[in-house]
């Protein structure tokens, strides 16, 4: 087969998040998800797109890459094709080769679902093991606990609200009241849904976004933040209780979720909002 790769453009990002989207199977393990990319979106569709590479056979995307970093790709392929020599011998090449406008030269790091034959390709190549994650799964076969935090979905109206918890929980000024418009008018939103916990004296405490593949496919948490001045009292667990409540009104099948494994007190968090976690997961590496 020949395989193409593409930088698909803002015309091609409809066809990247619907592969993501046919992927999705609670049989798979965690791998880049529509809401990874909903979530980008919030930078404009024109630099999302030029971070998004694709890999087609006759027209069908088997491949999809998000540059989270300029030297750090989120990669996943079509689960029927994990296996395939023929594809992970190319994306080695792909990945390989500056030239290829995927990966610069120099060290550059890489995601990759557990399972598939592109890690072993790599480490014979010369790539390494590194950062370990743990994703966490929340079946949502039955009806989720009552998460003890009045929460809201965020709208047009608190938006402020909203993107002013992630900054104090993430120390970050770039999120913005703006940037959430940009994000909530993205196609991938509507099937998405902004939550914000509030304690009893009516403060915004927690927040999370919350990413629907469809009915009966995975949902996502990314991300799920609380705010500097209220740490220490539940609210991660709650608000993550309430993301895996609200996405199993969407029809999700259950809510996805992971952080790098030294965070123990994130893992410590969702387990104890009733995430379970799976297999850990290596990202690799190559170095300069």
């Amino acid at each position: 087969m020949t395989i193409v790769l593409n930088e698909p453009g803002v015309d091609g990002l409809t066809g990247a998040v619907d592969a993501l989207r046919e992927w999705q199977d609670d049989r798979t393990p965690l791998q880049l998800h529509p809401g990874d990319l909903g979530w980008a979106w919030a930078l404009g569709a024109e630099r999302l797109a030029a971070a998004v590479r694709t890999w087609s056979v006759d027209g069908r995307i088997i491949a999809v890459g998000y540059l989270d970093a300029p030297d750090v790709l989120r990669l996943t392929t079509a689960p029927d094709l994990r296996q395939d020599g023929n594809l992970a011998r190319q994306l080695l090449a792909d990945l390989n080769d500056p030239g290829r406008g995927v990966l610069p030269p120099g060290k550059v790091g890489l995601e990759i679902p557990n399972g598939a034959l592109l890690r072993e390709v790599l480490l014979e190549a010369g790539w390494n093991l590194d950062e370990p994650w743990t994703p966490l799964r929340h079946d949502l076969a039955e009806p989720v606990q009552d998460a003890g935090l009045r929460v809201e979905v965020a709208g047009p109206e608190t938006a402020g609200v909203r993107t002013a918890v992630h900054r104090s929980a993430f120390g970050s000024p770039r999120f913005t009241e703006e940037i959430w418009h940009v994000l909530a008018a993205g196609p991938v939103y509507a099937d998405a849904r902004c939550l914000i916990g509030y304690d009893d004296q009516d403060n915004a405490v927690a927040a999370a976004t919350v990413w629907s593949a469809g009915p009966g496919k995975p949902g996502l948490l990314e991300p799920v933040g609380v705010h500097a001045d209220h740490r220490g009292r539940g609210y991660g667990t709650a608000i993550s209780v309430a993301a895996a409540s609200a996405l199993r009104e969407l029809g999700a099948s259950s809510a996805l979720v992971s952080t790098p494994s030294s965070n123990a007190a994130a893992v410590a968090t969702y387990r104890a909002a009733g995430y379970e976690p799976s297999s850990e997961r290596l990202d690799v590496s190559r170095a300069a």
